[in-house]
């Protein structure tokens, strides 16, 4: 993640604005050309063939959330753990579809 922390830039809106005015901000749709489609190692490309549908749900925008102790099978935990950052909000996620589609009309 280093890597990440070296690209990040931060302009201030008045920064923008003068940007914008010179016609030095927007979209480098060039180089988006040039560079590939994911090929869905990157968990967040969602592009496994054989992926179920939870895979495809969206985060959730924030809800009132309250804190829970609860026991997950140690193999699972880490595999969401090791999808970065984020790995509570996909679990909720998760736990949510399946809410969804199990809950009585």
């Amino acid at each position: 993640m280093p890597e990440k922390k070296e690209r990040i830039v931060r302009f201030t809106p008045n920064d923008l604005e003068e940007m914008r005015s010179r016609g030095e901000v927007g979209s480098d749709w060039k180089r988006a050309a040039r560079q590939g489609l994911p090929d869905g190692n990157d968990p967040d490309d969602a592009l496994n063939a054989v992926s179920p549908d939870w895979v495809m749900t969206e985060v959730p925008l924030p809800r009132t959330k309250t804190h829970a102790s609860i026991r997950i099978d140690a193999d699972v935990l880490e595999w969401f753990k090791s999808r970065g950052r984020g790995y509570q909000t996909r679990i909720n996620a998760v736990l949510r579809q399946y809410y969804e589609h199990h809950r009585e009309p």
